[in-house]
C-alpha cells in the first residue's frame, strides 16, 4: 500500500497492535473501518471550517469514518467521536 503524508503510521493497517493491547481489542472491538487519506483530510478540513478545531490525521480518522458513511448510527443509537491531537496546522490540510 503506497503511503502518503496524511496517515500516521499508528493508524496504518500495517501497524502492530502489541501483546498487551491485542487481547483487549480482540474482545471488545466489534468492527474496524478503514478510511482513505482523502477522507481524513476532508474530516480535518470540516472540523476546521465548521468548528475551528485543529486535529491531526489520526485524531480525525473516526470523524472521517462518520463523514464518509462507513460508520452509521443504528436506529435510536447515538454516536460520539473522540477528536484528538493538534500536531498539525490548518495550512497543512490541503497538502
Amino acid at each position: 500500500m503506497p503511503r502518503s503524508g496524511a496517515s500516521p503510521r499508528t493508524a496504518s493497517p500495517r501497524a502492530r497492535i502489541g501483546r498487551r493491547n491485542f487481547p483487549i481489542l480482540r474482545d471488545t472491538v466489534a468492527e474496524v473501518v478503514l478510511v482513505t487519506d482523502d477522507e481524513i483530510r476532508s474530516a480535518q478540513r470540516r472540523l476546521w471550517d465548521v468548528l475551528r478545531v485543529v486535529a491531526e490525521p489520526g485524531g480525525a480518522a473516526a470523524f472521517a469514518a462518520l463523514l464518509s458513511g462507513k460508520v452509521r448510527a443504528r436506529s435510536g443509537e447515538r454516536l460520539g467521536v473522540v477528536v484528538s491531537g493538534g500536531n498539525t496546522t490548518a495550512v497543512e490540510f490541503g497538502r
